[in-house]
């Protein structure tokens, strides 16, 4: 119990960094520019530069969503698969929506479909590892331990970031 209530923690501490970081680009004022845009064609436009696919933005939002599947396959551990991959895509398509609503973003498509898979491969692999070590609390603990180390570290370079740019 002391596991799922430490990993809940560091999933909303996880969701408002990457709100911050997705949403509101990491900006600390309003101060935006108008964009409002939205791309309902996967992998077109927006990931294409130079009549090449930017594979590295795809990647990114895919590793990024990672974490997010693998804290809420640690909640909720007993949960069908659909119920901890649902959030994920909820999750993404809010964010995309957001960008929208807001004039902060381009919404796209492809950006929905790799965070869903990032956050899917995040459930896969700690099933995964469930399945392989058989103990799950163990698991849990060194997860939790290395995603405290991990938000430390990140939360240490975006304060260097804030610093650098004030």
């Amino acid at each position: 119990m002391k596991n799922k209530k430490i990993t809940s923690i560091l999933l909303g501490i996880y969701i408002i960094l990457l709100t911050w970081i997705i949403v509101f680009k990491m900006q600390l004022s309003w101060n935006f520019p108008y964009i409002r845009s939205i791309n309902l064609i996967p992998f077109a436009e927006s990931v294409i530069i130079n009549g090449k696919i930017y594979f590295s933005e795809i990647f990114n939002n895919f590793l990024v969503f990672i974490p997010v599947g693998l804290y809420l396959s640690m909640i909720f551990k007993d949960s069908k698969f659909y119920k901890k991959a649902l959030p994920v895509f909820l999750l993404s398509f809010i964010y995309e929506s957001l960008q929208f609503v807001l004039h902060i973003g381009a919404s796209d498509i492809t950006d929905i479909i790799s965070n869903t898979l990032g956050g899917i491969v995040g459930i896969l692999l700690i099933n995964f590892l469930y399945k392989v070590f058989k103990n799950n609390e163990k698991i849990d603990k060194i997860l939790n331990i290395l995603a405290m180390i991990c938000t430390a570290i990140i939360v240490v370079f975006l304060s260097l970031l804030i610093i650098v740019n004030l």
